[in-house]
C-alpha cells in the first residue's frame, strides 16, 4: 500500500475510533443523574471504552480500534432524598458513578483527536490532488 493510502486508512480508522469514545461520553453525560427506578435499585454505570492496535495485513498498517467496551466498576455515590423513587428506606438515592469533569475532558480530548484525524485525511486529500496535477501536467 502507497504512503498516502496508508495514511488515509489509519486516520480514518481513528475518526472511527474516536466517535466511538465521544457517544459513550455522551452516554455517560446523559445519564449522569439517572437512579434506579426501584427503592435501592443501583443507577447508572459509567462505560468506559478501550483502544488497540489492529494489524491490516492486507493494508500493511496498523490502525486503532475499540479493543473493549466496558464498565467503571467504581463505587456510587450518596445522597438523601426521600422523595425519589430509587431511595431506600432511609431516604438515601445511589447516584451515577459518573464525573462530569472526567467525562468533560474525556469529550474535549476525543474531539481534538477527532479533529486531528480529519485534518491528516484533509491534507492527505490535498497531497492525492496535487500528485494527480503533477501526473497530468506532464
Amino acid at each position: 500500500m502507497d504512503p498516502l493510502s496508508a495514511a488515509m486508512k489509519i486516520a480514518g480508522s481513528g475518526l472511527e475510533a474516536q466517535s466511538t469514545r465521544l457517544r459513550i461520553v455522551s452516554e455517560n453525560i446523559a445519564n449522569a443523574r439517572s437512579t434506579g427506578d426501584t427503592p435501592g435499585a443501583d443507577p447508572y454505570r459509567r462505560k468506559t471504552i478501550t483502544f488497540g492496535e489492529e494489524v491490516d495485513r492486507a493494508g500493511g498498517v496498523t490502525t486503532v480500534g475499540v479493543k473493549k467496551l466496558g464498565v467503571d466498576e467504581s463505587d456510587f455515590t450518596t445522597e438523601y432524598d426521600p422523595s425519589n423513587p430509587g431511595a431506600d428506606e432511609r431516604g438515601v438515592v445511589k447516584l451515577p458513578n459518573v464525573n462530569m469533569l472526567v467525562e468533560m475532558a474525556d469529550m474535549r480530548e476525543a474531539n481534538r483527536s477527532y479533529d486531528a484525524n480529519l485534518q491528516t485525511i484533509k491534507q492527505t486529500r490535498d497531497l492525492i490532488s496535487s500528485t494527480i496535477d503533477l501526473l497530468k501536467s506532464q
